[in-house]
């Protein structure tokens, strides 16, 4: 038997884009002579629909996708992801399924049972969980359909070290190992994390382990705003060894017989490398963000500083250096060396500049502000001022010009708030909110590593928002070096201020550095979407009050 992985950039209720995707896979998979073509978790509709599933229109478009996909399904059999209607009147109204087609109808529905509900997942909010488990027959083998979590929560052991914090009371392939399966097709819509593609491979094997069968796991490519799909689709075999761990970043059909996966042999894996893959997620977030909501050029500000550069680069890399403009807005404060370096890379580039003094306009806000700020020290406000009209200017040409502003504050400034509100944290899309600063650096590092394209001045001198003489970044914050592990520990790993101090950092600087997160939570609520690359970024992942008096 020969089985057809179809990794797709499906786009959020396109139906007809999608089905379009769908049939020329169809096509492509029968070329290959394929029994089987796969296509992704909820393929019909893309993921996450969210409350899209709450019109009934939408899932009669679903229903739709399914009957054109029957109509084709003459020679070649289609597993899908839909929502599916439960019939019954208890419960919730639909099913998260996986469908199996073949001679031109529907010839089993199988459901999600294992419903995530945590970080970027809410599943339990519009779906039943699966209470029945069945194999599908299909010329004269026994296949487990299974929808992406419903092969998670079981142990896996990479180093020898057992990693298993079971989150359901059942697991579904447990239910129907006694019937004897063949293979498991598992449709997935599983983001990307920096981690995730490691660990899903682990999990798969552990799973090979556990069943002895060969398993075929088929996951999205692409982005859906701030949710980032790396594709990355395995053909694994019973023994727990790859067959193949298909591209990232791509979309791709791999067509595979169902013997080599039975059999010991070469593996084909995707390199790991944290950095890498980064860079390759904003690309891609930054292209499909752009593409599915039909813009074209990106506008930011380019300061001279480290984090700009980045963003430009990589907006570069997305949309091409014709479809980016950048800014240059000195003002008093700003260093020649800032002016000079931002003009470089941007003609480094070869995107479009412009330079735009916003000393006059600054001079004109102090001088109506003159008498009620007189006898008062300069400070936040006449620091967040130079950060508004910049924010300002921006949008202007966003406005004029139809261009899409890019935010380029990174994840230790947006933990801490180290950012003006309608400033430089105004934009469409958060384009390095998800990194660290030291992973800034890094980042700059790996897009210098064929030649120099961001100049080694802005990677190297001490960070500044040169909003006052002679700023740095650590006259308000701990060196970064310092502040990045303790941001990691208590985002990423919440760990309390007393674990996170029996690390070896100091005291008074972790609970400082707490406090700073939690009490500007209300900054983050109002920043654009993040792109995600961590397994815990700020938006919809990390859900936290902004009231709260926890650590603030």
């Amino acid at each position: 038997m020969r089985i057809a992985v179809a990794q797709l950039n499906y786009h959020i209720g396109n139906f007809e884009g999608n089905l379009k995707k769908m049939l020329e896979a169809v096509e492509t998979a029968r070329t290959q002579k394929a029994d089987i073509v796969c296509f992704a978790e909820l393929a019909t509709v893309g993921y996450p629909p969210r409350d899209f599933l709450e019109f009934e229109d939408f899932i009669e478009l679903a229903e739709h996708t399914i009957e054109e996909l029957c109509k084709v399904a003459k020679d070649i059999a289609i597993v899908i992801g839909s929502p599916s209607k439960n019939p019954k009147p208890e419960g919730k109204s639909l099913y998260n399924s996986a469908y199996f087609i073949a001679d031109g109808k529907v010839q089993q529905v199988q459901h999600k049972a294992l419903l995530p509900t945590y970080d970027i997942f809410d599943e339990y909010r519009y779906f039943e969980p699966a209470s029945a488990f069945n194999l599908v027959h299909y010329k004269g083998k026994k296949i487990a359909l299974t929808v992406c979590e419903d092969i998670w929560d079981v142990p896996y052991h990479p180093d020898g070290i057992i990693h298993f914090d079971p989150l359901y009371t059942k697991i579904p392939l447990d239910e129907v190992k006694n019937q004897g399966p063949d293979f498991v097709i598992n449709v997935s819509a599983s983001p990307f994390s920096f981690t995730h593609a490691e660990r899903r491979l682990q999990v798969l094997k552990a799973n090979c382990e556990r069943y002895h069968v060969p398993f075929f796991y088929i996951n999205h490519t692409g982005a859906q705003t701030e949710i980032i799909f790396d594709g990355g689709s395995v053909a694994m075999r019973a023994d727990g060894t790859v067959l193949e761990e298909m591209p990232y970043f791509q979309e791709a059909i791999r067509t595979f017989e169902l013997d080599d996966l039975l059999t010991a042999g070469p593996s084909i894996v995707q390199p790991k490398n944290k950095i890498q893959l980064i860079h390759d997620a904003l690309v891609e977030g930054l292209k499909n963000y752009f593409q599915k909501l039909g813009f074209k050029i990106a506008i930011l500000g380019l300061s001279g500083g480290i984090d700009s550069a980045v963003v430009a680069v990589l907006a570069a890399r997305a949309l091409g250096e014709d479809n980016v403009r950048v800014l240059l807005m000195p003002s008093k404060f700003s260093s020649d060396h800032s002016v000079n370096d931002a003009r470089q890379l941007a003609t480094n580039l070869g995107c479009q500049y412009d330079i735009l003094s916003i000393e006059s306009i600054y001079d004109t806000y102090i001088q109506t502000l003159e008498t009620d700020f007189r006898g008062l020290p300069f400070g936040l406000a006449e620091e967040n001022l130079q950060a508004r009209i910049r924010g300002a200017l921006l949008m202007a040409y966003s406005n004029k010009f139809g261009n899409i502003l890019l935010n380029t504050t990174n994840k230790s400034e947006m933990a801490v708030g180290y950012g003006t509100l309608y400033g430089d944290l105004c934009g469409g899309l958060s384009v390095i909110g998800d990194v660290y600063k030291m992973e800034v650096y890094e980042l700059a590092r790996y897009m210098n590593k064929d030649g120099e394209i961001i100049p080694e001045n802005i990677i190297t001198k001490p960070p500044s928002a040169e909003l006052r003489p002679d700023q740095k970044d650590t006259d308000s914050l701990p060196e970064y070096d310092e502040l990045d592990p303790i941001l990691f520990d208590y985002i990423e790993r919440r760990m309390s201020p007393q674990e996170i101090i029996e690390r070896g950092h100091d005291e008074a600087t972790v609970r400082r550095v707490l406090r700073l997160v939690n009490i500007n939570e209300f900054k983050r609520h109002q920043s654009a979407p993040v792109l995600r690359v961590s397994d815990k970024a700020f938006g919809m992942g990390r859900r936290m009050p902004i009231v709260g008096k926890y650590l603030s």
